[in-house]
């Protein structure tokens, strides 16, 4: 009487059938591990490659970017709902994984989809607006971190990130993947001077919050006003003493536990959410 098919016996002669063969052509084979490879040219001058999912469908939905061509896999392609790439008002192009890697390197999470278009341009303080929140960083310079910066930003309803226009990240692919589309959704301001660009907050009725470890009180009691600027130094060397001088108010997170210090980013979400609480309370 034979075995059934699936039975353990089944399984065993499996194995061994799949040993005999393995044994016959040299052993099994060996794993080769993905081999990394380094980014390619930088794009034309005047363009920026971005990349991922979440940051290539907001800079399709955003009118203001220009985009000038995409890379995209079949995969992609159906997540991102483009059922026609010649419909598309760029050139688009139909690749595989691997020549998105070619471009832009294996340590890019891609997720297969890559375009190249035009920065979007920085604003001026006086085109602010009526927003009441507001991002002021002081030579933060790391694009993860003002990547960050910038969802946690957009998520909590801030109307602009303020930044100089020197000894601040352009704009890239690994800030646009950092902020997960966000980029798309927040106005950028540059600044030449923080310290006049301060002051011009003031005279809008801004009171500029300056996040310190040292700062003399905590930040939750510290806002006034009904219109908030938050500004926040960078990894380390924490405010410029310039921009300490200027602000109206220095304040700290209190923490209570063994590590007394946050990153830049996570500094600036928990204290978006103080500013947002306080503000919806007036």
């Amino acid at each position: 009487m034979s075995d059934k098919p699936g039975t353990p016996k089944d399984t065993h002669y499996a194995k061994l059938r799949r040993a005999h063969r393995d044994q016959k052509a040299g052993g099994a084979p060996a794993f080769r591990p993905r081999q990394p490879v380094a980014p390619g040219e930088a794009p034309a001058d005047g363009l920026v490659r971005l990349y991922g999912l979440h940051t290539v469908r907001a800079a399709l939905d955003n009118p203001r970017r220009k985009i000038r061509k995409m890379l995209v896999t079949r995969n992609a392609a159906e997540r991102l709902e483009i059922a026609d790439l010649a419909a598309l008002p760029f050139k688009a192009e139909l690749v595989e994984p691997k020549d998105i890697d070619r471009i832009i390197g294996t340590d890019a999470v891609h997720q297969g989809v890559l375009i190249e278009a035009e920065p979007l341009k920085a604003k001026r303080l006086d085109a602010l607006g009526d927003t009441m929140l507001v991002l002021v960083l002081d030579q933060v310079t790391d694009p993860h971190n003002v990547g960050a910066i910038l969802r946690s930003a957009v998520a909590f309803g801030a109307g602009a990130l303020i930044t100089t226009a020197r000894h601040s990240p352009q704009e890239s692919g690994v800030l646009a993947k950092a902020a997960s589309g966000a980029l798309e959704h927040i106005d950028q301001i540059e600044v030449k001077n923080l310290a006049d660009a301060l002051g011009q907050l003031h005279e809008a009725g801004f009171q500029t919050l300056g996040l310190d470890s040292d700062g003399p009180a905590e930040l939750e009691t510290s806002f006034t006003g009904d219109r908030i600027a938050l500004v926040l130094g960078a990894e380390g060397k924490g405010l410029r003493q310039k921009t300490r001088e200027t602000v109206t108010t220095l304040a700290r997170l209190d923490m209570p536990g063994a590590i007394r210090s946050l990153n830049v980013s996570n500094a600036a979400a928990v204290s978006l959410y103080a500013a947002r609480a306080f503000l919806k309370r007036g």
